[in-house]
């Protein structure tokens, strides 16, 4: 069973874990045909996506991780990855607002983007939209927090830095908990951590908390993430989804 507050897998999820270089390459055949028929970009590529089954591929040089955990879809990435097939048929400005901004041409309502991509896309995407784009705000929050209180004693004499959100949030340092999730994980010990084991390491910190803090704190920490999250998207223009647009969270949690 997942830990509450994480999206449990429909039996159709299980295509997500079907590595098919056929059916794969089928997605791709099918964006580029429905472009061709005349299909506005982003209608084919939420089709596409559906059609997708790899959950991760080295590509170019470049080794993509759409699926962490075998929970949580990052849908963004693989609309990057379908988008290089397809870059001649997209106008820039669009482009750069998909990739840089989260926006498509057209505003889509929940359902109709559940229905483009799939039921099971649909709820891995949500286990990544708590798990890792929320959570990440959730620790900004709380060390915007702390400053403020810093602020306010002057002469504290403290000043843990980054450690002191995590120690809050988490009841951990950073370091501890990275060498935790690197020991699970079966990863190396040493060397800096990488993107896409930051993205993965986020996903691993959001189920820690679920697991191991007290609940009603971690509704408290996820509103303040919301709302951090909500602050930054206004400000630097990125699209917010509908589902953290509301308290549709802090009650699944």
């Amino acid at each position: 069973m997942p830990p509450p507050g994480v999206y449990e897998m429909p039996e159709e999820a299980s295509n997500l874990n079907s590595v098919t270089s056929i059916e794969s390459n089928e997605a791709i055949r099918y964006l580029k045909q429905a472009i061709a028929w005349g299909k506005p970009w982003h209608i084919a590529l939420l089709e596409a996506i559906a059609l997708w089954t790899w959950p991760e591929e080295d590509h170019n040089g470049h080794r993509y991780c759409y699926l962490l955990d075998g929970e949580a879809f990052d849908w963004l990435l693989l609309a990057e990855r379908l988008c290089q097939e397809i870059a001649d048929a997209i106008p820039e400005q669009e482009l750069v607002e998909l990739l840089f901004f989260g926006k498509l041409p057209e505003e889509l309502s929940d359902e109709e983007f559940k229905e483009l991509i799939g039921s099971a896309k649909y709820h891995a995407y949500l286990n990544y939209l708590y798990g890792v784009t929320v959570e990440k705000f959730v620790l900004l929050a709380i060390e915007e927090e702390i400053r403020k209180e810093r602020q306010s004693h002057v002469f504290s004499g403290r000043d843990g830095g980054l450690d002191d959100g995590y120690q809050r949030v988490y009841g951990a340092s950073q370091q501890t908990l990275l060498q935790r999730f690197r020991e699970e994980k079966g990863y190396s010990q040493s060397g800096d951590i990488t993107l896409s084991e930051l993205r993965e390491f986020t996903y691993w910190l959001f189920k820690y908390r679920l697991r191991n803090c007290d609940k009603a704190r971690v509704a408290s920490d996820t509103r303040k993430g919301v709302e951090y999250l909500r602050s930054y998207s206004m400000d630097m223009g990125l699209a917010v989804p509908r589902r953290i647009a509301s308290d549709a969270i802090e009650n699944d949690l």
